[in-house]
């Protein structure tokens, strides 16, 4: 049935039908769902306040708001859906193995470190595998995921391998420390016993609780002055964390990392965990599926992305596809940088050969042939272009218009983001976009990306008037003359947390200053007198505080204001013009235009003070 929806359109309604669309969709996508005209749907829109061309990506709330409005249920898919419906097409599937349960064989155990910041979690990794990470990382402070295989000897004399991954530990990378959970079969806790439990701790434990992984505790630096191991084993307690000897299931090693002690027990109990509570068992027969721990763009070997293999076999030569990257695999380097022909499931390699960077935490696996690669990695960026120019579209009614033209335009900062690697440039933008500063000033992120700033990053800032973000990259070439001509801001980090303390600066700064009210006095009017000069004169009385010439007033009669936004033109002793009068003296008031000033009436002064804002 056609029903008129608005003066001029008409578009058959629904009758409560279930509409799928992609994040991200058009509202040409949306017509070809119900049959529509587009051009139809822009009206409706329009009616409904959204400003909208017809292939514009626009998000999920004006998708669903244009849905009830015709009376179809809008139902946005998933990422998740999207991809798993992508790779049917396909006839792939990832997150399965393949075969019998014969075709599994036993995989090294996945293992994440976690813990507070300080703690000696690199350290401990470093304990591990007789190497030192902490000399180059910028503050002592791991800025990106690594992921080492190591093997050790069990008690049985049988040498077993086990994987581990190295997260971040200042609370600003908190997106990546998450990531490291979903890929972990057991998670290190590392706790410091002379510090205790600290809010990090917390953190991380609930992250490794909420992937559902064991977790086993590292009780660190015991040989420092002041360790209470069994202090920590207490604590923990509150958090579900009871340890074995207190009759619960959690493993507690005491270690010190600087002196090297106690590292074998605790690779014996990740194994025993392991062996315990988990069937890691994996198929090494077929394509290799696993996740990009991390991913980097080298200036001499092009995109490299660290992989964790979590089922089947990856070889040199394959055909991969990692979200929104493709390529063959051109050469694998194991952790060590030596080249390996095969990595196995559990097993990180370095990739070499993808045609761009792909995200960390992204899916990657093996598929036919490169064509199919290529087809499935333009799709996925196609549809992220799409979820992003959707997100950030900026909103505005007619409504929202003229009051932003009341209240004054709102300020917004525009940023760009380039990092070394993926993990950071994501773990920063999701620390920035998390810094609350209400609805004064807002922060958009335009773009982010994998590499040195080049050209057409200074461009887009240019056109965009965004300040540029280098975390650990520099300009390439001429870049750094270019942006300073263009008048383009290029700020460079190494450490994140001193990205955050800036840009959160640099919000402040945009705030409007909040004004507050103080008054100076108040005067009593004792006579009026009419002068042809000056106008009407109120004699006055000064009760409290100062009247000041050119000063803020209102004018209050029986308690009530019948005046504001006055000034005070005149202000006389006698004869003698004078710019203030204290309290207890006489004086004359001229108020300018504003002639209706009665016998008794009370003159407010006051003025507006800049008022600090709390941090």
């Amino acid at each position: 049935m056609q029903a008129p929806i608005m003066d001029g359109v008409r578009i058959k309604r629904g009758q409560g039908e279930v509409v799928r669309l992609p994040r991200g969709a058009s509202l040409t996508d949306f017509a070809d769902k119900i049959d529509a005209m587009p051009a139809d749907l822009v009206k409706v829109l329009i009616g409904l306040g959204e400003m909208v061309t017809a292939t514009q990506s626009i998000d999920d709330d004006t998708l669903r708001l244009l849905g009830g409005e015709l009376n179809y249920a809008v139902e946005v898919v998933s990422p998740e859906d999207e991809d798993r419906e992508l790779l049917e097409s396909y006839n792939l599937e990832f997150g399965e193995d393949e075969g019998e349960d014969a075709d599994l064989e036993i995989r090294p155990p996945v293992v994440t470190v976690m813990g507070h910041v300080d703690h000696g979690k690199t350290k401990l990794l470093d304990a591990i595998r007789s190497t030192n990470v902490v000399s180059d990382e910028a503050g002592g402070i791991t800025q990106h995921i690594g992921a080492y295989q190591v093997a050790t000897m069990t008690s049985e004399g049988v040498e077993r391998k086990i994987t581990f991954i190295d997260t971040p530990g200042h609370e600003a990378f908190t997106a990546m420390r998450a990531r490291g959970a979903q890929v972990t079969d057991i998670s290190i806790l590392v706790v410091a016993a002379d510090d205790g439990v600290k809010p990090q701790t917390i953190e991380a434990l609930n992250h490794a609780q909420a992937a559902g992984v064991p977790i086993v505790v590292a009780v660190n630096k015991v040989d420092k002055e002041g360790a209470d191991p069994m202090k920590v084993r207490g604590q923990l307690t509150e958090y579900g964390l009871v340890a074995e000897e207190f009759g619960g299931e959690t493993m507690f090693v005491d270690v010190s990392a600087k002196q090297g002690t106690g590292i074998e027990s605790l690779l014996e109990a990740v194994l025993l965990t392991a062996d315990a509570a988990l069937d890691l068992r994996a198929n090494p027969h077929q394509d290799a599926q696993g996740v990009a721990i991390e991913a980097h763009l080298d200036r001499g070997r092009g995109p490299v992305a660290t992989v964790l293999v979590q089922r089947g076999t990856l070889r040199a030569g394959d055909s991969i596809v990692a979200g929104d990257a493709f390529g063959r695999v051109r050469a694998m380097l194991d952790d060590e940088g030596n080249p390996v022909e095969v990595a196995l499931p559990s097993m990180p390699v370095q990739v070499l050969g993808l045609t761009s960077v792909p995200g960390a935490g992204d899916s990657f696996m093996v598929v036919a042939e490169d064509r199919v690669a290529r087809q499935i990695a333009q799709t996925r960026q196609a549809r992220e272009r799409n979820a992003l120019l959707a997100k950030n579209r900026v909103k505005r009614s007619l409504e929202d218009f003229l009051e932003s033209l009341e209240k004054g335009e709102v300020a917004e900062l525009t940023l760009i983001i380039k990092g070394d690697v993926s993990g950071s440039v994501e773990a920063l933008e999701d620390a920035l976009l998390k810094i609350d500063m209400g609805d004064e000033v807002s922060l958009r992120v335009i773009h982010r990306g994998v590499g040195a700033i080049n050209k057409n990053d200074v461009t887009l800032a240019s056109a965009s008037k965004a300040v540029i973000i280098g975390f650990n990259v520099r300009p390439e070439g001429k870049v750094a003359e270019l942006a300073a001509e263009e008048g383009v801001d290029v700020r460079f980090y190494s450490v994140i947390y001193n990205a955050i303390e800036e840009v959160e600066a640099a919000l402040r700064g945009m705030l409007k200053p909040i004004y507050e009210e103080v008054q100076l006095g108040t005067a009593e009017v004792r006579e009026v007198f009419k002068s042809s000069k000056f106008g009407t004169i109120a004699g006055c009385l000064v009760q409290s505080g100062e009247m000041r010439r050119n000063g803020k007033a209102r004018l209050i009669r029986d308690g009530a204001v019948v005046a504001d936004n006055l000034s005070i033109a005149g202000l006389r002793r006698f004869k003698d013009d004078v710019t203030e009068v204290r309290e207890g003296f006489e004086c004359g008031v001229n108020l300018g235009n504003y002639q209706d000033v009665k016998v008794d009436d009370v003159i407010e002064t006051f003025e507006l003070r800049e008022k600090p804002r709390k941090p």
